[in-house]
């Protein structure tokens, strides 16, 4: 069963994006409301995919990025970035150091369907 790590310091966000990924079978979600949890519980158990917010209180969504590329165990791990960042210097920065996909809030229950489906599937290929 794929696991996604989901990491927003917004609880409602992150049940927002729980709730968008249920029509995707047999996903579980673990979530975290900082950027220094999910480095926590990447340490703890692996992780299929993140989706993970850009702007939070301790670390942000660019240094977990770049912490998570810089591991071996978890390089190669998809990274969905979902933000309400919507410049292209945070986009092009975010793909810079290593992120998948770049989305902005609010996003369509489709749109973060699709591209989770596509990184999961992916993976499995």
């Amino acid at each position: 069963m794929p696991e996604v790590l989901v990491v927003d310091d917004s609880k409602v966000m992150r049940d927002m994006v729980v709730a968008c990924l249920r029509p995707y079978p047999g996903l579980a979600f673990t979530h975290a409301s900082s950027g220094l949890e999910a480095i926590e519980r990447l340490s703890l158990k692996p992780y299929d995919l993140i989706i993970l917010d850009l702007n939070m209180p301790d670390i942000g969504g660019i240094e977990v990025v770049e912490f998570v590329r810089s591991q071996d165990t978890l390089r190669h791990l998809p990274i969905v970035i979902v933000t309400t960042r919507g410049d292209e210097a945070s986009r092009a920065r975010a793909l810079e150091v290593g992120a998948d996909r770049f989305m902005t809030k609010p996003f369509t229950p489709d749109a973060i369907l699709g591209e989770v489906k596509g990184l999961l599937e992916r993976g499995r290929g």
